[in-house]
């Protein structure tokens, strides 16, 4: 168990071969998610950073999501311009739950078929890891990858000491930052209300979101009120 402390310092060096994880429902992606993605990223010196979209998130039953293939492609646009950003399908391209110890396995296996040792690490905030009992196999995906956990505001106080009293085996890191208080559901309302999420999702999503009629009163109606109370 390690933490990086909120002090501003200068950036790891690049760790050949490693990658973060950073998964979700991205509906949609937003700064919030991108600023985590960085800030792992340098803190821990990794490589590449693979942001992957959940076709249809086992912990979200019922809850209604813009279509897969819409999330996916504002990820895209919105890791444009980040050479250590990639957009990973791996998700989609299967069928059933996403449960993040299968991709991880599937992403080791990856790295492990082009002749590289794998060396994962999965990004989740504190209110993730909160439920971390109760995913699918979290054993699996802690024998599988370290853990970087940042916070969220308002979310979870979980610590290294939480986490190592439940899971010894674990590795992880925990940081303090960045702590941005955006979240998918007040963009989505936004956008219903007809409010501007300018600054909140970068700019190209926020054509592509005007383009698709997403997240519009009309859309939102129509997919009754679970969305409203949705979390990403």
């Amino acid at each position: 168990m390690g933490r990086v402390t909120g002090e501003i310092e200068a950036p790891r060096a690049i760790v050949a071969g490693s990658i973060g994880i950073l998964g979700g429902t991205f509906d949609p992606i937003h700064v919030g998610h991108l600023a985590i993605a960085e800030e792992v990223r340098e803190a821990l010196g990794l490589a590449r950073v693979l942001f992957v979209p959940a076709p249809r998130p086992p912990h979200k039953p019922g809850v209604p999501l813009a279509p897969a293939e819409d999330r996916a492609a504002m990820v895209r646009l919105a890791i444009r311009g980040n050479p250590a950003f990639e957009a990973s399908p791996v998700e989609l391209d299967r069928p059933g739950p996403s449960f993040a110890a299968d991709t991880v396995e599937v992403l080791a296996a990856h790295e492990r078929a082009e002749g590289r040792e794998p060396d994962l690490t999965f990004i989740l905030s504190t209110e993730a890891l909160a439920g971390l009992e109760t995913w699918h196999d979290p054993e699996r995906l802690l024998d599988a990858c370290r853990l970087a956990v940042v916070p969220r505001a308002g979310r979870g106080a979980e610590g290294p000491g939480w986490l190592s009293e439940r899971f010894p085996r674990a590795r992880a890191v925990f940081l303090d930052g960045p702590d941005l208080a955006v979240s998918g559901t007040a963009i989505r309302r936004r956008v219903a209300l007809g409010r501007s999420i300018r600054y909140l999702v970068p700019d190209a999503v926020i054509a592509y979101i005007a383009d698709h009629g997403l997240y519009t009163e009309a859309a939102l109606s129509s997919t009754a009120s679970p969305r409203r109370i949705a979390r990403s």
